[in-house]
């Protein structure tokens, strides 16, 4: 490494300490919601096949969760797959069907997960996942579900809308069995027809790759989320990228309307 290159890294660990010590002086938010964008354009700046950077995508991703547990965020949900992914050519999809399964079966033997107590969840229409995907994700939240250390919910097959419309049918099924009616119909009973209806709505929603979108993901609980656009590519996201963003929240002023 050139002697540029050498201050360049020591400069930026000066920087992620002060940033650290800054964090540390407030509340980090409870729970982040992480849309990881960038992957495929990340391997073809690189000159490298698009599945190659889902790879170094899932792998950022360990690096991500481990900030997360260091600066003391408890809840993390990341936009693992859409509904509108399985738009994407056959043999991406499958692979990253496979990657996904691959990856929930490495977090039953991983060390990490049992040791910080871990717990982790799946959600999304599981009907549109291949079995075998299936019951890995049933395995790690059956083997997870007491921890209470941290929280890793990963969106596969998720959509916002999706979701919203599966709560909708639940409920009008229930109230035409006379169940329930009009009246009983809340913010809070609306919540427990969602995917995960113990879930805190996120206090921060970070996307990668610059684009400044939602993009479908956790829609209902996201009315008042706080929102930082990186503009960096998910896999080349660095722990300055990532303190910024957390910065940038503990700024803000979260009204919630008032």
């Amino acid at each position: 490494m050139t002697l540029s290159g050498k201050l360049g890294d020591f400069a930026s660990e000066v920087y992620e300490k002060v940033m650290m010590e800054e964090i540390r002086k407030s509340s980090p938010p409870r729970h982040l919601g992480i849309i990881t964008d960038g992957n495929r354009r990340y391997a073809r700046s690189l000159g490298l096949e698009s599945n190659k950077g889902h790879v170094l995508g899932k792998n950022k991703l360990e690096e991500v969760l481990d900030w997360s547990r260091e600066i003391g965020i408890k809840i993390v949900t990341v936009y693992g797959f859409s509904t509108e992914n399985f738009k994407r050519d056959k043999n991406e999809v499958s692979f990253l069907m496979e990657l996904i399964e691959d990856a929930l079966k490495g977090l039953m033997t991983d060390d990490r997960i049992f040791r910080n107590e871990i717990r982790v969840k799946v959600i999304g229409d599981m009907s549109s996942l291949p079995k075998s995907l299936v019951e890995s994700a049933r395995r790690i939240e059956e083997k997870t579900e007491k921890f209470d250390k941290f929280r890793l919910n990963l969106a596969v097959g998720y959509g916002g809308r999706a979701e919203i419309i599966e709560a909708v049918k639940k409920i009008v099924s229930e109230a035409l069995e006379g169940k329930m009616n009009v009246n009983d119909i809340t913010e809070e009973k609306f919540r427990s027809y969602l995917y995960d209806s113990t879930m805190p709505d996120p206090d921060l929603i970070l996307r990668t790759s610059g684009e400044e979108r939602v993009s479908n993901f956790l829609l209902w609980q996201s009315a008042y989320s706080e929102l930082y656009f990186s503009d960096v590519n998910w896999p080349e996201l660095k722990k300055i990228d990532f303190l910024r963003a957390i910065l940038s929240y503990q700024v803000r002023k979260r009204r919630y309307g008032s």
